[in-house]
């Protein structure tokens, strides 16, 4: 069994774009594992505040109509940055794309 001494969490975004400066997130999926072995999983669309190239939508299927009412990013950051506080970061490729894009989009939301 896999011993914790900190939540680890795994990140998994859906985006704009592979552009760390000017893409955005339209999906972000989490989960959670805590240190006593129990889980909590969170899958949020976003709006990126920008239209999604077909490009994009071919790749993960999310369209602008699919995210057209989703909260933007700015509105749903304090709840992320709760959901990731104190948490190791784990996820495919995460270290390259994902927490660089994401702490774009924290910086962007001022938290």
């Amino acid at each position: 069994m896999l011993q914790l001494k900190k939540p680890l969490a795994f990140i998994d975004l859906e985006t704009t774009g592979v552009n760390l400066g000017t893409d955005r997130i339209v999906e972000i999926a989490i989960v959670k594992i805590l240190t006593d072995g129990s889980r909590s999983v969170k899958r949020k669309l976003i709006n990126p505040g920008m239209p999604i190239p077909k490009g994009a939508s071919d790749v993960h299927g999310i369209t602008d109509e699919m995210v057209k009412d989703a909260p933007a990013f700015k509105q749903v950051a304090q709840e992320l940055k709760q959901m990731l506080d104190g948490c190791d970061l784990g996820g495919y490729n995460s270290n390259r794309f994902d927490i660089p894009l994401l702490m774009e989009e924290f910086l962007r939301a001022q938290v």
